[in-house]
């Protein structure tokens, strides 16, 4: 049953409200006389909606929606007005009221609008908890600066059936982009098709894509379709697109002009609908430069181009993916949760992680988890090519040597990617940011933030 509060400082009113309320939309009521004790209220127990009267001695409505705001609550507020003055409810609403009506208006229209904003409560929250379940372990995780712009570009692209080539290096999550490309596309329920050009034997590159026929070659003693087929009216990612040969990238070209494929020792060009989707982690201008690949080809299949970011660009971001990969480990394994100790977090924050990316951490988190006997991961249960010093030799582009940092230094940096990555899963809002991270109040917060150094750059 939903609840209800209605706030006006007119107690005959409020009640008559709260009873009809009651009667005809079957809610749970409650009544405050004045926003200061709405607001107390609010805090011992949240409602689901909040009826408001802008006009009251002492804390007005506007202080009360100010105060939620202050608050990061995001209980629905329809404000309400005896006066006719329509302004202030406009004023209310940019205050984050969700809408406003007359105290004239009929009871069943009050509940209309309570419904439309219970319903829209509903649907956000939906949103919110599939967000969640999607992202799951994927390495677009986390709320730093550069994938924030990834996922707003991705949201642009999905729906549009151009070619996408999508750049990276090894371990970063080019699959996962084209995975998103896919389900927030037209056709989110047709076949995801994923074809690695690096693992595949030359000699079956061909067969691979555009399949085959019967007797088309030694061993091909059926009739089997290929990716672009499989793929039928959705995606075909080409994984690693930079290793294929050049004969088949000469038919691929060809597939891409026509929208036909014909199968190996078949005479039929059979029409194809699939979206197209490449990855690489190669320099494709420079392949191009090197007669390594078609530059038409290239022309065609970077009609738009998503780039992403490495995992020491989004250092913010590692705490959270940590997080993430820990609970989904133990859940795999059949383990007891498991926490990371925060001079652990520390050795992860100043690796450089140019291996294998995201890839590579997860598989650290996998090790650690297993290395670890009891519930907290510590320092020396970090692997010890991390725990060395971070970025491995000859790995780092600079010839001198890392500068040596102390044990302070580590902490602050820590520190700092987790504060910074909580304040932008929470959109910079202080005080939502402030209750995540356990925090005794805003002020807390701020002060952290003026020790670590941290304030919000104008986009």
């Amino acid at each position: 049953m939903s609840r209800v509060l209605v706030v006006d400082d007119v107690p005959a009113l409020a009640d008559q409200y709260a009873y009809d309320l009651r009667r005809l939309g079957g809610y749970e009521t409650a009544v405050a006389h004045d926003g200061r004790e709405a607001l107390d209220l609010l805090s011992q127990e949240p409602a689901d909606c909040v009826i408001l009267d802008l006009e009251m001695p002492g804390t007005d409505g506007f202080e009360v929606l100010r105060a939620l705001e202050r608050r990061g609550s995001d209980v629905p507020v329809i404000v309400y007005t005896g006066t006719g003055n329509y302004d202030r409810c406009v004023q209310a609403v940019r205050l984050g009221a969700y809408g406003f009506i007359d105290k004239s208006e009929p009871m069943e229209r009050v509940v209309q609008e309570i419904e439309s904003a219970l319903e829209r409560r509903r649907l956000r929250d939906r949103v919110r908890a599939l967000e969640r379940r999607l992202e799951g372990e994927s390495s677009l995780a986390g709320a730093s600066p550069a994938i924030r712009a990834l996922r707003e570009a991705i949201a642009r692209l999905a729906p549009i059936p151009s070619p996408v080539l999508i750049l990276g290096e090894s371990g970063s999550g080019k699959e996962l982009v084209a995975r998103d490309l896919h389900r927030l596309g037209p056709r989110p329920a047709a076949p995801f098709v994923a074809l690695n050009s690096a693992a595949l034997p030359e000699s079956l590159v061909e067969s691979e894509l555009f399949g085959h026929e019967r007797g088309a070659f030694t061993g091909a003693s059926a009739t089997r379709r290929g990716a672009f087929e499989a793929a039928e009216r959705g995606t075909l990612l080409l994984d690693e697109i930079g290793e294929l040969p050049p004969a088949a990238q000469a038919k691929l070209l060809r597939v891409l002009e026509e929208r036909r494929v014909t199968r190996l020792g078949g005479t039929r060009a059979i029409p194809v609908e699939a979206r197209v989707l490449a990855a690489t982690n190669r320099d494709l201008d420079a392949e191009v430069r090197a007669g390594r690949f078609r530059e038409d080809l290239y022309f065609r299949l970077n009609a738009h181009v998503l780039r992403v970011p490495p995992l020491r660009e989004r250092l913010a971001d590692l705490p959270e993916l940590v997080e993430r990969f820990l609970a989904a480990t133990c859940e795999r394994f059949g383990m007891r949760p498991k926490r990371i100790a925060p001079e652990a977090l520390e050795l992860l924050m100043r690796y450089d992680w140019r291996r294998n990316n995201v890839r590579e951490l997860r598989n650290a988190v996998e090790r650690m988890v297993i290395a670890a006997d009891g519930e907290v991961i510590r320092p020396e249960e970090v692997p010890a090519e991390i725990r060395g010093a971070g970025a491995p030799a000859g790995e780092r582009p600079d010839a001198g040597p890392e500068p040596a940092r102390t044990f302070h230094d580590l902490r602050a940096a820590a520190e700092r990617g987790i504060v910074l990555a909580a304040l932008e899963r929470n959109d910079w809002h202080v005080t939502r940011t402030a209750e995540e991270l356990g925090l005794a109040d805003h002020a807390s917060l701020l002060k952290l933030m003026k020790r670590l150094g941290i304030r919000r750059t104008p986009s």
